[in-house]
């Protein structure tokens, strides 16, 4: 070849596209998504449920969440918190801690101290810091809906193919990916899923609010039939105390007429059911025989109730300790407790489940941590209810667009304080709790500088 002659063409690689503007100010919410997605793979150690008290890949995310968002917060230089945040969240630290430090196991302090920080304090703060405006929130949001509805439509079809999990003999009960040995999991996702979707179609008449509201009663109406084939008594309260408080607080006009239409919808869900109708009926007047005539489950729940008040009148002002509950219990409880609920179905095989806690998170806090954490713990979620109905009576005043947020979080939040009549917290899907937890947070204690009125929207 002449020396003359043309050099053949360089070939370059073609450059990398960056990512859209939108989704390029929505990375810093990637761990907080990676979190929801992996609420959705199967326990630790298959469906069985062994190896559930180990840590499952959420909790693994939520670890990256929180050096995240700290790493975030250093990043930025603001200020991380405001001084109402810092000083509930602070609060429920100290009280977590003197509970530990009063526990009779090293091991089990050290466990209960982890996964109660984990829960009431640094991941709800890590929402806090990530969650920076009303978009954020909304993309969050949607999200949880997109879980319940995938993990809703695994549990309609486990009640429909009779692979569920086990109730009054059948394989029928929905419980999603989480599986026997949770089977609260999937009517929690479901339940929050749909109070997100009842929030949302609340929204005010702004050009957002009427693109979004059809959907979001769509999905609030699909969700209906996964949540009540859950078979879970405490999700159907909490839900209907929660969406009637929505309404409510978006118009009573409103609230008359979509009454109305859940009502008549709730007929067609129930009567689809199929061959599982007379087992929801069963299920729905078991609500109003708790004290006549109350089944095996109610029974242990109201023994395991006087065990964990028993436990608080022996140590009023700390409790028995974090992770206490299950050492002290056959000491308080009376005999009529039975040894333990059966589990099978969803590819488990059956197995009896010890009854370690008293289905009762206040009861909970008050036997392990006594008034020191009832102070610290359970006065701060009603100090953030109080704030975030504060903020939702001044966002309706000023007709703010970001009303539809508000009645989603005070939702999630409302929900949590009912169903912790009847439930506390354990199992993979207690990390969902510390998520809304983290939004109710945003919604009452962060500053909201997108607060713009709906008439701004119509120039």
């Amino acid at each position: 070849m002449s020396r003359n002659a043309a050099a053949p063409p360089r070939t370059t690689a073609p450059p990398l596209r960056a990512p859209h503007p939108a989704v390029r100010r929505r990375l810093h919410l990637l761990p907080l998504l990676a979190v929801l997605v992996l609420l959705a793979a199967p326990p630790p150690g298959g469906a069985g449920g062994e190896g559930t008290g180990t840590g499952t890949p959420a909790d693994a995310a939520c670890a990256v969440l929180a050096l995240w968002a700290l790493g975030s917060s250093l990043r930025s230089g603001a200020r991380p918190l405001a001084p109402a945040a810092a000083g509930l969240f602070g609060a429920a630290a100290a009280g977590i801690a003197v509970a530990a430090a009063g526990a009779g196991e090293a091991g089990e302090a050290l466990a209960g101290l982890a996964r109660y920080l984990e829960v009431f304090v640094l991941v709800p703060v890590s929402v806090l810091l990530l969650v920076r405006d009303r978009r954020d929130f909304t993309v969050v949001a949607w999200a949880l809906v997109a879980l319940a509805l995938a993990e809703g439509a695994v549990g309609v079809h486990q009640y429909a193919t009779a692979t569920g999990a086990s109730y009054m003999g059948e394989d029928i009960r929905a419980v999603g990916t989480f599986g026997a040995s949770d089977i609260m999991g999937m009517a929690t996702v479901v339940a929050l899923g749909l109070v997100c979707a009842v929030g949302l179609a609340l929204a005010p008449d702004a050009r957002a609010g009427r693109a979004q509201r059809p959907v979001a009663l769509v999905c609030a109406a699909a969700l209906l039939l996964p949540l009540t084939l859950s078979f879970s008594r405490g999700a159907w309260i909490a839900t209907a105390v929660t969406c009637a408080a929505l309404l409510l607080l978006a118009g009573v006009r409103r609230a008359v007429t979509v009454a109305a239409a859940v009502l008549a919808l709730a007929v067609v869900v129930v009567g689809g059911a199929g061959a599982g109708t007379a087992l929801l009926q069963e299920r729905l007047t078991s609500i109003t025989r708790v004290t006549d005539a109350p089944d095996q489950s109610v029974t242990d729940r109201y023994t395991l109730w006087s065990a964990a008040a028993a436990m608080w009148r022996e140590a009023p002002l700390t409790g028995v300790g974090l992770k206490g509950f299950p050492a002290h219990r056959d000491s308080h409880a009376p005999l009529a407790l039975s040894s333990g609920s059966d589990t099978a179905g969803a590819g488990a095989a059956f197995r009896r489940q010890p009854l370690l806690s008293p289905h009762n998170m206040y009861l909970l806090v008050l036997s392990e941590q006594g008034l020191v954490g009832v102070c610290t713990l359970v006065a701060g979620w009603a100090a953030l209810l109080v704030a975030a109905l504060r903020r939702l009576y001044a966002a309706a005043a000023g007709r703010r667009r970001d009303r539809d947020c508000g009645l989603a979080a005070t939702g999630l939040l409302l929900w949590l304080l009912v169903d912790f009549f009847y439930g506390d917290i354990g199992g993979p899907s207690t990390v969902l709790t510390a998520l809304a937890l983290g939004l109710a947070a945003w919604w009452a204690l962060a500053p909201h500088g997108d607060a713009v009125p709906e008439e701004a929207l119509r120039r």
